[in-house]
């Protein structure tokens, strides 16, 4: 194998691995059964009592790799020293995966003449984010598309709100918004911008083909950029002069769409 290719290899594993930190939230993830994280990370000034001895006896069980680290490093792993508590864990998470993993059947009749995707562009609030994941993970969507610039985290705030839903969606993640549309339009996929002012309405759109809808900022909507990308603006018809939905409304209206 190359160095090349090494690094290659190296970057796409770190890529599909979601970092959890703080206490509660990393022993929660040590007594799902279903979970097998592969690192953990503790500051070497903790104290290994409590909460911590019940993490680390479970560490051991599960053969969990363990490594110590000053603050500063622990919390360059984290991405959140304020709140990490001295404490991280790395999960690989089965159905967290690059957007290129993405397959689809080439069958054009049945059930597999359509297949939809939601992505996110800049949403920020974590608990939006998670039911979000929730919504899409139960319904008949192929996937949630998430940027990993631009994007809350994929954080204890969000596998909060998303109740548990977060290992079991699948999520497909990709640097920026942009480059996601722009590969999914390689494999024919419409991109379908959702805003109020859209001249398409949600249920005029076709139940066959490829469909990405695209939802926007909790305050400002989809990007200019993702807007430009679109090739349709798709609206939600509201009645009783309702201006918008929280987009996490909107999300489980539009993953939901097809169910009759």
């Amino acid at each position: 194998m190359t160095d090349s290719q090494s690094y290659i290899d190296r970057k796409s594993y770190f890529d599909n691995l979601i970092t959890i930190y703080g206490r509660k939230p990393v022993l929660e993830v040590f007594q799902t059964e279903n979970i097998q994280p592969k690192r953990l990370h503790l500051a070497d000034s903790n104290q290994n009592s409590g909460i911590l001895k019940e993490i680390l006896e479970l560490a051991n069980r599960k053969n969990t790799e363990i490594h110590y680290h000053n603050k500063k490093a622990l919390s360059r792993i984290s991405k959140n020293g304020k709140q990490d508590q001295g404490i991280a864990v790395d999960i690989e998470a089965p159905r967290y995966q690059a957007l290129e993993t993405l397959t689809l059947p080439a069958a054009d009749t049945g059930q597999d003449a359509l297949a939809e995707i939601i992505a996110l562009d800049r949403i920020t609030n974590p608990q939006n984010l998670g039911m979000i994941i929730r919504s899409v993970a139960a319904s008949p969507c192929r996937g949630l598309l998430i940027p990993r610039s631009g994007c809350a985290r994929l954080d204890p705030l969000v596998i909060k709100a998303s109740a548990g839903t977060l290992f079991r969606a699948q999520i497909y993640h990709c640097e920026t918004i942009e480059s996601g549309i722009e590969y999914l339009k390689t494999i024919d996929f419409d991109v379908l911008g959702l805003a109020a002012n859209g001249s398409l309405a949600l249920s005029d759109v076709a139940r066959t083909g490829r469909h990405v809808f695209v939802l926007g900022n909790e305050t400002s909507g989809i990007s200019d950029s993702v807007r430009q990308s679109c090739d349709d603006i798709v609206s939600i018809p509201l009645a009783n002069a309702i201006e918008s939905l929280n987009v996490s409304v909107a999300a489980s209206i539009v993953s939901f769409r097809t169910v009759s």
